[in-house]
């Protein structure tokens, strides 16, 4: 099969550290560890697997991170390499083992690409604390093999599909994945909206996790799909009060809007005129930048975890406010952090998804998103700006690293092409 592969190795990191800059040909292109090429497929690694067809695949903000080396190697021992990329899946069922339930051939599904102990293989009395909650998403064991094995040899570590040797992500045209990674997408939702499921999750879990008390501002900074998809998902989970959402550019403050925003502002004087109008005085330091005491946001949602949005985070939170950190923040030297204990903030952050306490029951965010998507009817697939076939793969990358020149919000990768 055909499949975008990438592999890590440290001359490569040196080149794209001294060269990315310049060109993106090094992170893209002939001297990167990206390629284009054709792979054979492993047999189904037991009963429980199903084989899928790829549909459409999402490229998301982490592997252009992960691509460019630009994300800290902190994770490194949690993914294994060479890998097949890309987590947000949208998929048809080829094949499946025989003691699958409730899977048919032919049926779309989305995949959660989290790699769980029961994935791995681990019974149950050997789970880790998160698996056992239903969280994979910080499965303690994602840096063991375990005992499943693939294509004869043991499961490589990971934590994801689309970063692990052994389990191939959504950037070819075949994968396989564990019953419990599968979901069946409802018929109501297009192929469109389907691709859109996983990283509309994130943002469900951390507004289900930490939700905002009715009556309290929220303000959302990011104008990527996270941030849209929390903006949407405070809507859905049904809150009615005040969302600020800070967007950089004119049709993602459109989204942002058409996805429940109550007003949008762009960073600089536009965010700040927001912060004053919930009541914060300004004042001057006899160095640095201005700050403020008073007013602020009880509860900032960070969708992009850079030093700029965790300053901004920690200035514009009210005292005992709550920061919600949905970025993926690496190493980010000469971070203010007074604010942190001089407001006594509190930091959540929140990655991926799992089983959620809703309406009385518990549900995996996978389901709730899906019944959300279906009961507000948002037209979510608007955030889809560009599809590209897979043999071109470089020229996606390119679309989804720079958003100021190709205007892309979230971008996406067609196999059959």
């Amino acid at each position: 099969m055909r499949a975008v592969t990438f592999d890590v190795s440290v001359p490569r990191y040196l080149l794209a550290k001294s060269l990315g800059r310049v060109s993106d040909t090094v992170l893209y292109g002939g001297p990167s560890g990206v390629s284009l090429c054709e792979m054979g497929e492993s047999p189904l690694p037991g009963s429980r697997w199903v084989r899928l067809e790829t549909v459409l695949a999402g490229i998301c903000g982490s592997d252009i991170g992960n691509l460019s080396y630009a994300a800290s190697p902190a994770m490194e021992p949690f993914g294994s390499f060479p890998a097949v990329i890309g987590h947000e899946i949208l998929a048809r069922v080829l094949e499946v083992g025989s003691d699958v339930d409730g899977l048919e051939l032919g049926q779309r599904v989305v995949v959660d690409p989290m790699i769980s102990c029961a994935v791995r293989g681990w019974g149950r009395a050997d789970w880790c604390g998160s698996c056992t909650e239903g969280l994979a998403s910080t499965c303690e064991k994602a840096g063991e093999c375990g005992p499943q094995a693939v294509a004869g040899a043991p499961m490589a570590p990971g934590l994801t599909i689309g970063y692990h040797r052994s389990l191939p992500g959504g950037w070819g045209e075949r994968l396989i994945a564990h019953e419990s990674q599968v979901h069946p997408l409802p018929d109501q939702l297009s192929d469109r909206t389907g691709v859109l499921i996983e990283p509309l999750s994130i943002g469900v879990h951390a507004v289900l996790n930490c939700p905002p008390p009715e009556g309290e501002p929220v303000l959302v900074i990011g104008s990527g799909p996270i941030a849209l998809a929390t903006v949407w998902a405070l809507r859905a989970t049904g809150f009615e009060g005040e969302v600020v959402a800070q967007t950089k550019r004119h049709h993602e403050a459109e989204l942002a809007r058409a996805l429940g925003a109550s007003s949008v502002v762009a960073p600089g004087d536009e965010a700040r005129t927001a912060l004053v109008q919930t009541g914060a005085q300004a004042y001057m330091p006899i160095v640095g930048p201005e700050v403020y005491a008073g007013g602020g946001f009880p509860l900032v949602y960070d969708c992009v975890g850079s030093k700029t949005s965790i300053a901004q985070a920690l200035a514009f939170a009210s005292t005992r406010g709550r920061i919600v950190l949905l970025g993926c923040a690496a190493h980010i030297p000469r971070l203010d952090l007074t604010f942190l204990w001089a407001r006594e903030l509190d930091v959540k952050g929140f990655v991926g998804y799992g089983q959620e306490r809703w309406r009385d029951g518990e549900n995996h965010t996978f389901e709730v998103t899906m019944k959300l998507l279906i009961e507000s009817a948002a037209s979510v697939e608007r955030m889809i700006t560009h599809v590209f076939p897979l043999s071109q793969y470089r020229d996606a990358l390119r679309a989804t690293a720079n958003r100021k020149a190709s205007g892309s919000v979230k971008v996406l990768l067609d196999p059959s092409g």
